[in-house]
């Protein structure tokens, strides 16, 4: 079985989505499974120096109140999650373009859930910009992988057209938020969705397999 997930690093509730996910696989473990990450931007307008937080969700959400109500809710559900969101720590909102760049190369390096797990962290944890070139490095080091590589590739343009591209084949495909998970090409789950909705997708593929077999 094979899940693609289509996820940016500044959307609480993909990392939500993801603990999710893993409590799924927890409960109902499947042989062989691969997972690969799909570039998503929530915000694909959004200047590469990135902006002001406060200024950007109250433009967002229609006010500041508005969105300090929005991002609390967020914080009840991540408390069920184990998850302790810092919202009040972030004070820019970065351009993804090259945390997802970094994804693409962890995945070649078999990185790829360390430095995922490390954006998510530095976000929305740290409130660290995830667009600065040596907060990207420290998620790469800290996750095991080469400095003097990392920052190399990140100064560079590599990869970046194919993630700009990727983003926008999701949205054709008609994926309008995230996450947004399609398991063995063939079911979407919208949305950070209870463990039992991925464990019912996971039973009826295995079943289809098994009746193909």
């Amino acid at each position: 079985m094979h899940i693609d997930i289509f996820s940016d690093p500044v959307c609480p509730w993909c990392l939500i989505g993801k603990r999710r996910l893993e409590k799924a696989l927890a409960s109902r473990p499947i042989e062989g499974l691969t997972i690969s990450w799909r570039p998503f931007q929530l915000h694909p307008q959004m200047p590469k120096e990135g902006a002001d937080r406060a200024e950007f969700t109250a433009a967002k959400f229609g006010s500041k109140e508005r969105a300090a109500a929005v991002y609390e809710r967020v914080s009840g559900v991540g408390q069920t999650e184990g998850l302790d969101f810092r919202f009040d720590l972030i004070k820019r909102s970065p351009n993804t373009v090259d945390a997802h760049r970094l994804i693409v190369l962890a995945g070649s390096k078999g990185k790829i859930n360390d430095v995922v797990e490390g954006l998510f962290a530095a976000f929305f944890f740290e409130g660290r910009d995830i667009s600065d070139l040596n907060v990207l490095i420290d998620v790469a080091t800290a996750a095991g992988m080469d400095t003097d590589a990392v920052r190399t590739y990140l100064e560079s343009n590599q990869d970046r057209d194919d993630v700009i591209q990727a983003d926008e084949e999701a949205r054709r495909l008609g994926i309008e938020g995230v996450p947004y998970f399609v398991i063995d090409g063939k079911y979407g789950i919208s949305g950070a969705q209870a463990p039992e909705t991925f464990v019912q997708t996971f039973e009826q593929v295995l079943a289809e397999k098994a009746a193909a077999d």
